[in-house]
């Protein structure tokens, strides 16, 4: 539900009814996006006791991740990094697949968003040696392609090395919330990186 104005007992009423969210207006679209990918959640989950969704509990909710991001491009790094921040996320980044590795030696991440193509060592490259590292480990960091070709088959060749999810250039900010929180585990899996 969404209303220009709230009112005292607006959300106990909503509760009765059975809907599923209340938001106030104006509402950002990466506020709707989350309002909407949980409410999908806590539909395909059926918790005993439903929660309404509000502006309030999705900024409780919201998962603060430790992002590297993967990026030789100037422009696109920074609207990346510009994104992410602005929605709470903590951002390093790389310039190169190479640089990504390093990383990932000193740091712990939650994720990697990994552009394909760079100079030096790719990202499908790096990937692989993150996937390698892994064996030993026991562990597994969710990399999200960024690719700027949408040559079909280019999402399949990103899952093929192991990656877990794709997104297109130039980033959509949709697109890339929806990417980010379909790959994450569910919260209580994996402990975040603070």
């Amino acid at each position: 539900m969404l209303t220009s104005v709230g009112h005292r007992g607006d959300a106990a009423r909503c509760r009765d009814l059975g809907i599923a969210a209340y938001l106030t207006k104006p509402i950002g679209q990466s506020e709707l996006l989350d309002a909407i990918l949980r409410v999908l959640r806590v539909g395909v989950h059926k918790p005993s006791q439903p929660s309404l969704i509000t502006r309030h509990t999705l900024r409780e909710r919201r998962r603060i991740l430790k992002i590297l991001l993967v990026e030789d491009t100037p422009v696109n790094r920074e609207l990346a990094l510009r994104l992410l921040q602005k929605r709470g996320h903590r951002v390093e980044v790389a310039g190169n697949g190479r640089e990504a590795l390093a990383a990932l030696e000193e740091e712990t991440f939650d994720m990697v968003l990994m552009d394909v193509q760079m100079p030096e060592m790719d990202g499908f490259e790096a990937a692989a040696a993150i996937r390698k590292r892994e064996k030993e480990t026991g562990t597994h960091l969710p990399i999200i392609a960024m690719t700027a070709s949408a040559m079909k088959g280019d999402r399949e060749r990103c899952l093929d090395v192991g990656m877990d999810g794709h997104i297109s250039k130039p980033i959509r900010v949709e697109e890339l919330f929806e990417v980010v929180e379909g790959c994450l585990p569910p919260p209580g899996d994996v402990p975040s990186a603070s």
